[in-house]
């Protein structure tokens, strides 16, 4: 994987009502996996999971810096996050999907 390919930082909601922070550089594979129980194992105990919160980054580095920021959030402030996004994942999906139908 090229270090300039686009990544993905994503906050999943859990059943159990806690929030799991990770990046990937495919969210739809990576969201399929989660909740087919082969994300990790946090999420894994907790299923079903929703995706909440999704943003584009321009690199792996910079998708991992967001992730370990995300992650040092308090509950409250992830959920202002999420609550605050400026693009729903639905909408983040809908262009990804279509970017991949033009590739």
């Amino acid at each position: 994987m090229s270090e300039s390919s686009v990544c993905y930082c994503y906050i999943l909601s859990c059943e159990d009502g806690t929030f799991y922070t990770g990046w990937t550089t495919d969210l739809g594979r990576r969201l399929k996996e989660h909740k087919g129980g082969r994300g990790s194992r946090y999420t894994r105990s907790r299923l079903p999971v929703t995706l909440v919160y999704a943003e584009e980054l321009p690199d792996r580095s910079t998708a991992m810096q967001r992730e370990r920021q995300i992650k040092t959030f308090a509950k409250k402030r992830k959920t202002d996050l999420v609550r605050n996004s400026k693009i729903t994942t639905q909408e983040l999906l809908k262009n990804m999907h279509r970017e991949e139908v033009e590739q």
